[in-house]
């Protein structure tokens, strides 16, 4: 492994963060995410949420806050600013934005497309300073809502950044889930001009957002710290995942993760402001399903393994046989658990995935031989299901993502590292120690 990776092994006795004191959510709180972990826990500790919004979209693109009713619907406290990142519908001086720019774009023509460098630029300087001066605002709101001597945590939320031009979304597809004729190497989208908008707009969501949060919380920040207040700073980052291959785990990952670069840059921004003295980590979680997965055929596949994690570190505990028999009940009975998990093992062993499991090369684009690979072995999983593949995928996303908060809650005061990777091993660990 890379000299920066830090896996986290132990869980930590939780020193800092307790009842009365604050979780920021900076981003929208979805249902079936990472995040639900970590409000769960929060809340399961007396913390107070404050949640917050991305805003919503007019039909003529207008960006605006949640209305009384929409608003009505979010748990108080709320503070109703839209925090909307990016910069794909931000229009540029000659009032095209980067989505205008391919708008009438066919797909039979996307190869030919020349993008408009400059007019990007200047949306994407435009969008970031929309979004500083609302995170600006939100700022000043919070304020108000921190209690004197209360620690407080800034969850950051924002991910993706998927350009919302109808093209886009197929070529994508395509690239993730195309095969025989559909297939189009990630490599070639990625190197196109329609990719560099891409790596744009993914740059600015997932990766600049943090930046912007932290250095915009500064004023408040250096406040709360003056007076013996805990501040901190939590992301979400994927980078592979050690799972358990053998006796062993091992690490590995899903390819193609176009995201992966823009996660690069997010762990880069955390090594920098923990080197100022700002107290923050990347956490580099496990492949789960989520509704913003979804459009990611096979990378189910690699949460399997942590049925043989939790076999491994507490077999014989009464609630990982209660989870088995759950488990069980959602596969076909002649198509026992162990099945499952060999079946797993040896997709993973292949040397076609591992060759895509390089480390110190991540994030790989994808092969065809490997896609193709990838997407049949996900298929097959879902023959050995009862036909309710999903739920078993929710149902170990649930153990991955709560045991994800309680980690990251337990760490984050403390960090041993501006980036750190919870692997199947802790996961396991936790859930049997629960």
């Amino acid at each position: 492994m890379a000299a920066h990776y830090h896996a986290l092994r132990q869980l930590k006795k939780n020193t800092v963060f307790k009842a009365g004191d604050v979780l920021v959510l900076f981003g929208e709180l979805f249902n079936r995410g990472y995040a639900n972990g970590l409000v769960e826990e929060a809340q399961r500790r007396g913390m107070t949420i404050v949640r917050a919004t991305v805003g919503r979209r007019e039909k003529d693109g207008t960006l605006r806050a949640l209305t009384a009713e929409e608003a009505a619907s979010v748990p108080a406290p709320f503070i109703n600013v839209p925090l909307e990142c990016g910069f794909d519908l931000e229009p540029a001086e000659n009032g095209k934005s980067p989505v205008d720019q391919v708008k009438e774009l066919k797909l039979s023509d996307w190869e030919s497309f020349e993008l408009d460098r400059e007019s990007l630029h200047q949306s994407q300087k435009k969008g970031r300073a929309r979004f500083q001066k609302n995170v600006q605002a939100f700022m000043q709101q919070l304020e108000f809502l921190i209690p004197e001597k209360a620690n407080v945590l800034f969850a950051h939320l924002m991910a993706g950044g998927v350009p919302r031009a109808k093209i886009v979304l197929p070529l994508i597809n395509r690239s993730v889930k195309g095969t025989g004729d559909r297939y189009l190497a990630s490599q070639k989208l990625w190197d196109s001009d329609i990719g560099e908008i891409c790596r744009e707009s993914f740059s600015e969501v997932t990766a600049a957002s943090f930046d912007v949060l932290i250095s915009e919380s500064t004023a408040l920040r250096e406040k709360l710290q003056s007076r013996g207040q805990k501040v901190a700073y939590s992301a979400y980052g994927y980078h592979g995942t050690e799972v358990l291959m053998g006796h062993n785990y091992v690490w590995q990952s899903y390819s193609p993760y176009l995201q992966g670069w823009a996660k690069i840059q997010l762990e880069n921004i955390a090594q920098v402001w923990s080197q100022r003295g700002v107290t923050c980590c990347v956490y580099n979680c496990p492949e789960i399903s989520t509704n913003s997965s979804s459009i990611f055929q096979g990378v189910e596949v690699s949460l399997y393994p942590i049925i043989g994690a939790l076999q491994k570190e507490g077999g014989a505990s009464e609630q990982v046989k209660k989870l088995f028999t759950q488990c069980q009940s959602l596969l076909k009975p002649e198509f026992p658990l162990s099945h499952l998990t060999q079946f797993t093992q040896q997709y993973l062993s292949n040397p076609i995935i591992r060759d895509h499991c390089n480390f110190e090369h991540w994030p790989q684009h994808s092969s065809r031989e490997q896609l193709e690979l990838m997407l049949k072995s996900s298929d097959q999983i879902y023959d050995f299901s009862n036909g309710e593949k999903d739920k078993l995928t929710a149902l170990l996303s649930e153990v991955v993502f709560a045991g994800c908060g309680k980690i990251m809650l337990n760490d984050i005061a403390h960090p041993e590292s501006p980036a750190s990777w919870i692997n199947h091993d802790i996961l396991a660990k936790v859930f049997v120690a629960d």
